[in-house]
């Protein structure tokens, strides 16, 4: 019975992982274009003058690393998800397989 309780636990725990991580990307996502849209309100003279170190460089490459970090965020998002899932259909399967073990234990038992 505790075997059960934890793999729910566990389950339950992954699907709120999941879920939490997807509704990070809806805040990124504004975050991105905000930094999208101060960026490019310059002119292409300054941003192609940029210095090497100047915040607008800094700007330029967490602008290009973006999509890449609200990528990871959606797909583990989905692969926790998809974890608790798997968790839960393991754990319904086990309990399924347990009721005719526990039902012949009753009858032998009357």
């Amino acid at each position: 019975m505790i075997v059960m309780l934890v793999l729910i636990v566990a389950s339950a725990w992954y699907a709120y992982q999941g879920v939490s991580m997807h509704t990070q990307v809806v805040a990124e996502e504004a975050n991105y274009h905000a930094l999208q849209a101060e960026y490019f309100s310059q002119s292409k003279a300054v941003r192609d003058g940029a210095a090497t170190d100047s915040e607008m460089s800094q700007d330029l490459v967490r602008l290009q690393q973006y999509p890449s970090e609200l990528m990871q965020l959606k797909l583990v998002g989905v692969g926790k998800i998809l974890t608790g899932i798997f968790i839960m259909l393991f754990a319904i399967l086990m309990a399924l397989m347990m009721m005719p073990v526990r039902l012949g234990r009753i009858i032998k038992g009357k």
